[in-house]
């Protein structure tokens, strides 16, 4: 089990330790080597002396023969004495000499163990704090996403990495421990971190070994964007919170080949969570991710030609969006450009035998001035003439640039809104229908009124709607009603229009939705909410308009319903 637990040690440090290891059993088989050297030497030097004792000269008195000479059998017996006696003394020579050597060696060893650093001590304590795993199942042929060269193999994550998340953010409440940066969700993205807000909160000596990310750590969200990750690759050490997951691997790998494969997981669907509500990436879940492990040298190769290559998608990924970008504008930008030459004369060409706008001016005025006359409609206080800085471009010496009050028969009127009922009534109140630029016949709402058949808030036919509400984007929005007379009434958010005989209503429908009158309405609404800015009736009035004759106003709308329905046919 110690074994297994040691996985969660660097290369560095597992080098670091093995030679201090080797380095103590070398100096212990030295004084092993010295401690038997000691013996023999002591053993020969015991001989030496002993035989040296033997042939030194005899003292006087020591060759005198005894009075009595001893029996054979006292002889003997005492010869046997003394060999014990010689040989207890050489035994006790020998052991003293052992005694000093074990000493030495013990004295030795204790001093290794004393200088063990403090590394060292730390790392066979955390060793005794890592769980035993209970060991993944075979990974099935089921599991397997493709193939692999032969010299790779298939593991789970928790065969190559150890794996723990964080410290859930004020989990108990205590103020104990170190204040700490740590690292949440909100901060981790894909191959970056964003460190413009950073949480601090105290973890204690426990948490710390931990929560603690090191430069090589790769860390992947746990909930959120499940699967999000990034390399911590700072020297300066960090927390995660408990939706991080910290992967620290067990023998020297290339991280950035797994951050990759995990990116590659996510965005081919591998990489999921679970839950309903709020989906997140369990333990169990990211233990039991397989990846493909090559060989150390391979991994380098691998991560090598994708840094190579990835400029080259980031340029391409660049130019794909700007292309679309570009696509999805064309057809609108096709629309204002053909409807930009249609109210400059140059989509279709003049012809001097259709009269000039001038004349079809003077036309309309003196049948608005007969209508006043008749009662049929309002005199309306004439609008400033058009200077000059208010033409926006040139247009052909036949046409006229006229004011939208010069051609309509009276100044625009707004709606009317009821409170809406849930019941069928005979009266339809239109609702902010012009948003597309055309007439929707379902987009409406009952109202429980009584109106006089003559109302003018009933439409006809042919009758101009304007929205006077809305974004700025779309305020102003123009369409054309379609539907029976006196079918439905419009809205206060609404105004309406009826052109004068000898203008086409829809070539004036037209101008409308042009660049130049959805710049000048876009730039002259006002309000105080800006997310409802409003248009008034002097603004719609006084909207410039360049006049042709009737008969090019016919020919150009022609035209635009050839081209128009191909723009929309490109989105």
């Amino acid at each position: 089990m110690a074994e297994d637990k040691r996985k969660e040690l660097s290369a560095e440090e597992r080098r670091k330790i093995g030679k201090q290891r080797k380095q103590a059993a070398k100096e212990a088989q030295k004084y092993r080597k010295n401690r038997e050297k000691a013996v023999k030497s002591s053993a020969k030097q015991e001989n030496k002396d002993s035989a040296k004792k033997q042939n030194e000269p005899k003292k006087q008195g020591e060759n005198k023969k005894p009075k009595t000479a001893p029996s054979k059998k006292n002889y003997n017996a005492q010869k046997v004495k003394a060999t014990k006696n010689n040989t207890k003394s050489e035994k006790k020579t020998e052991n003293k000499s052992h005694s000093k050597i074990e000493q030495k060696l013990n004295e030795q060893m204790k001093k290794q163990r004393d200088d063990l650093s403090q590394e060292e001590r730390f790392i066979r304590k955390s060793e005794k704090k890592i769980k035993k795993e209970k060991p993944l199942p075979e990974i099935s042929a089921d599991e397997i996403p493709f193939d692999i060269p032969d010299n790779w193999r298939w593991c789970y994550v928790g065969d190559l990495f150890l794996h723990n998340t964080g410290k859930a953010q004020n989990s108990s409440g205590s103020t104990n421990g170190i204040i700490r940066k740590f690292i949440t969700t909100s901060n981790l993205y894909w191959g970056e971190f964003d460190f413009t807000k950073v949480k601090e909160m105290p973890f204690t000596d426990t948490e710390l070994e931990r929560c603690t990310v090191k430069r090589g750590d790769l860390l992947v969200c746990e909930g959120g964007d499940c699967g999000r990750s990034a390399v911590w690759d700072y020297d300066e050490e960090v927390c995660i919170q408990n939706h991080v997951h910290r992967l620290r691997p067990y023998r020297d790998v290339n991280i950035y080949y797994f951050y990759y494969l995990f990116y590659l997981y996510k965005n081919t669907g591998r990489l999921r969570g679970r839950g309903v509500a709020i989906q997140g990436l369990s333990n169990e879940a990211i233990h039991k991710v397989v990846l493909p492990l090559a060989p150390l040298e391979e991994q380098h190769r691998i991560v090598a030609k994708i840094e190579e290559l990835l400029p080259y998608v980031d340029r391409y990924a660049t130019a794909y969006e700007k292309l679309e970008q570009f696509n999805a504008k064309f057809p609108n930008d096709m629309k204002k450009s053909i409807l930009e030459y249609a109210i400059q004369g140059k989509l279709v060409e003049q012809r001097a035998e259709e009269g000039t706008g001038e004349e079809l001016y003077r036309q309309i005025q003196a049948e608005k001035q007969q209508l006043i006359k008749e009662g049929k409609i309002k005199k309306e206080k004439p609008l400033p003439e058009i200077v000059e800085d208010e033409i926006p471009f040139d247009i052909p010496e036949s046409w006229k640039w006229v004011r939208l009050l010069d051609v309509v028969e009276e100044k625009p009127a707004n709606g009317f809104s009821p409170k809406g009922v849930d019941y069928q009534t005979a009266v339809k109140n239109l609702t902010l229908a012009t948003t597309s630029g055309y007439f929707k016949a379902d987009a409406f709402k009952y109202v429980d009124i009584q109106l006089e058949p003559d109302s003018k808030y009933w439409l006809k036919k042919d009758d101009l709607l304007i929205q006077r509400s809305n974004s700025r984007e779309l305020v102003g929005t123009s369409c054309i009603y379609t539907g029976d007379d006196d079918a439905f009434i419009y809205p206060d958010l609404m105004m309406k229009l009826r052109v004068m005989n000898g203008v086409d209503v829809k070539y004036v429908d037209h101008v409308l939705k042009s660049p130049l009158t959805r710049n000048y309405f876009s730039k002259t609404a006002s309000g105080t909410s800006e997310s409802m800015p409003k248009i008034n009736q002097g603004i719609v009035s006084a909207t410039l308009i360049p006049l042709p004759p009737l008969a090019e106003q016919k020919r150009i709308v022609a035209k635009l319903e050839e081209i128009l329905p191909l723009c929309e046919r490109l989105k």
